[in-house]
């Protein structure tokens, strides 16, 4: 850690490991109960990191998933290995998916999962190279005039 005020954990997520898929986000929620985090900003961090999770765990090879936590501000980093997304405009958009048949019949493939994403963060950012992978960046104010 950079900082004795930082909490820092990193957690590798495979693509196609549907077995294992949603322990990342739950480690996360329970870091942040362990060091006393509010609940709302808890179900808020919770929702973002899995789906982000599932969507490496549907899309791409293997990614890193970075919690890090400061007195003001909860930050998560995605990077995966992936085909990337071609348009990052219409995969923003709620109910647009490219989910598989077998995905769905799964229970994936909404289309919520970049919305849902966004939705609960104060700060999202997201960036991707076709045939190369997806980067998010997500920020929570742990200031709580702060949170929507």
């Amino acid at each position: 850690m950079s900082n004795e005020n930082e909490l820092s954990h990193r957690f590798e997520i495979n693509g196609r490991d549907f077995s294992n898929a949603g322990r990342a986000s739950t480690s996360i929620k329970e870091i942040l109960q362990e060091i006393g985090i509010d609940s709302s900003i808890i179900v808020r961090a919770a929702i973002a990191s899995y789906e982000a999770e599932m969507n490496v765990v549907m899309y791409a090879r293997r990614a890193v998933l970075t919690l890090n936590v400061t007195p003001e501000k909860l930050h998560l980093k995605l990077e995966d290995e992936g085909p990337g997304i071609e348009n990052i405009d219409l995969a923003m958009k709620e109910g647009f998916s490219t989910a598989t048949d077998e995905m769905r019949e799964m229970g994936f493939g909404a289309g919520m999962g970049l919305p849902n994403i966004k939705k609960n963060a104060d700060e999202f950012e997201i960036s991707s190279t076709p045939g190369k992978g997806t980067t998010i960046k997500i920020t929570i104010s742990l200031d709580s005039t702060e949170n929507k």
